[in-house]
């Protein structure tokens, strides 16, 4: 008869170095992370009490959006590196990685900090480096190198258009700063505009992975977990910024901002039936991203940078936790069997969504002021509502609990939900106001007009099930989410070790 051990395999992670644990490196960083966040909320406190911004000789200056920016950016990264002291605790090279997502902390700090736009263009690239190497993590795995391969093409191109469009703006005008872009912005030679206001446009949308910029995002699986939270939550939002930083140069034609409106519109809508024919979690996750980083740019392409901003922060705090969790929501379903059926309603059932609906839209725009006039924020408010009915929907077709308390219990849980968020979109448009443009509503035009009955027809065609109808239509979104052959295994043993 055998000996029996009881071995421990779970419990309190240590901050002394061991066999186990060579390092104290992950400890002191997860802590350093965590003091900046700290650090950032005070400054934030001070800029909201004061009003006053505090710059370094035209190289940094920290404003409303920098401190909104970075009590968000360093409050994803404390959460992803205590996440990560256990689940990278066994990989042999645990030090590179928390050197790694701490020096991308850093360099999103610098970046929403940059005054100078030479700095802002090389904070851009860095991260996108950063993060590459992040989704190469894995030295030894060939999809994964050829994954940060084709993700770092896709940044350094990015990266070429900011760094052409600083470029450009300093042998045309002589600004090197955001300040001094405020100031010429209006007087740009049309053709510079032009190549300046495309570069911004493009640069966004790559970084963001915007149709047909997506296949970066969508080749990325080979990231950690972790690291792919911190791309969700932090690295796509980095195309808002950039539009926030150069809105002066965005608004200052209104027929560009139109383009952002479509761009942003059609790459939202193809990303919302990307995400209906993904089988797998992490797929379902980067395609609701493109549709979500679309949107956020269709926001600053309305005029409403603040609800940009507002956007990308709660997205960060969803994507973080959504791919944080993503293991306990694997399960193993059997195609054609109702996976992916849109729960039918009763007519009190549809009822109750309308009225939730519109009094959602009612909600946001008494508490934002947006949708009270008739400007672009009709728009904004009608894409709430849109929201709403659908989320409502979901919700009442989905739970288990009897018709009676599902209609009284739905107009509890949402319309709170929608004040949160109009209270949240308040407070960051006061704190962006007199540091960047928090809003410049436009005219409303036949585009938006165009773009509101296109987000309704793709609504009640994926509603009602009608886009499953064609094979054709199927076959084409199939074949636009799938990730560049190199960059996947069919064999899972080629990865466990990872």
């Amino acid at each position: 008869m055998s000996d029996t051990h009881t071995t421990r395999t779970i419990g309190a992670l240590s901050d002394a170095a061991t066999p186990q644990s060579p390092s104290r490196l992950p400890a002191a960083l997860t802590r350093l992370v965590w003091v900046l966040w700290a650090a950032s909320l005070l400054v934030l406190g001070a800029h909201v009490r004061t009003g006053a911004t505090w710059a370094v000789g035209g190289v940094l200056a920290v404003d409303g959006l920098t401190g909104v920016m970075w009590v968000a950016a360093t409050f994803f990264s404390g959460i992803v590196h205590s996440y990560s002291r256990r689940y990278m605790a066994g990989s042999e090279r645990v030090t590179a990685f928390f050197a790694r997502i701490t020096g991308f902390t850093v360099v999103v700090m610098v970046l929403v900090a940059a005054a100078n736009t030479a700095l802002f263009a090389l904070a851009w690239l860095a991260m996108g480096l950063i993060m590459a190497d992040l989704i190469g993590y894995a030295r030894d795995w060939p999809q994964a190198q050829a994954a940060a391969s084709l993700s770092r093409r896709y940044f350094l191109a990015s990266s070429a258009l900011v760094g052409a469009v600083a470029l450009a703006l300093w042998a045309t005008t002589g600004a090197t700063t955001f300040d001094g872009v405020a100031a010429v912005a209006d007087a740009l030679p049309p053709a510079v505009w032009l190549l300046v206001a495309g570069g911004l446009l493009l640069a966004a949308m790559i970084q963001s992975a915007l149709v047909p910029f997506h296949t970066w995002l969508l080749s990325s699986m080979t990231a950690p977990t972790p690291a792919s939270a911190l791309m969700h939550a932090g690295f796509v939002n980095a195309g808002g910024i950039l539009l926030v930083r150069f809105a002066p140069v965005v608004t200052a034609d209104e027929r560009f901002m139109l383009l952002v409106v479509a761009v942003g519109a059609a790459s939202a809508l193809v990303g919302k039936l990307l995400r209906t024919v993904q089988a797998d979690v992490k797929g379902r996750l980067g395609c609701s991203t493109t549709g979500q980083m679309s949107y956020m740019l269709m926001q600053a392409g309305l005029g409403f940078f603040a609800a940009a901003v507002t956007h990308l922060v709660l997205h960060g705090f969803y994507k973080a936790y959504m791919f944080l969790s993503n293991g306990s929501r694997v399960t193993h379903t059997t195609p054609g069997h109702g996976h992916g059926a849109t729960p039918s309603l009763t007519a009190v059932g549809a009822l109750a969504t309308a009225a939730t609906a519109v009094a959602g839209g009612a909600v946001f725009a008494l508490l934002t002021g947006e949708g009270l006039h008739a400007d672009s924020g009709l728009l904004l408010a009608g894409l709430v509502v849109l929201t709403t009915l659908h989320a409502t929907r979901q919700a009442l077709g989905r739970t288990g609990v009897s018709p009676a308390i599902r209609y009284g219990a739905v107009a509890l849980v949402f319309l709170p939900a929608i004040a949160v968020y109009g209270l949240v979109y308040a407070a960051v448009e006061g704190v962006l106001a007199g540091s960047v443009i928090a809003s410049a509503p436009t005219d409303l035009t036949v585009v938006h007009v165009a773009v509101a009955a296109a987000f309704a027809l793709v609504y009640f065609a994926i509603e009602t099930g009608a886009y499953r109808r064609s094979e054709r239509l199927y076959v084409a979104l199939r074949n636009a989410t799938q990730p560049t052959p190199e960059t996947v295994t069919a064999n899972t043993e080629e990865y466990d070790a990872y």
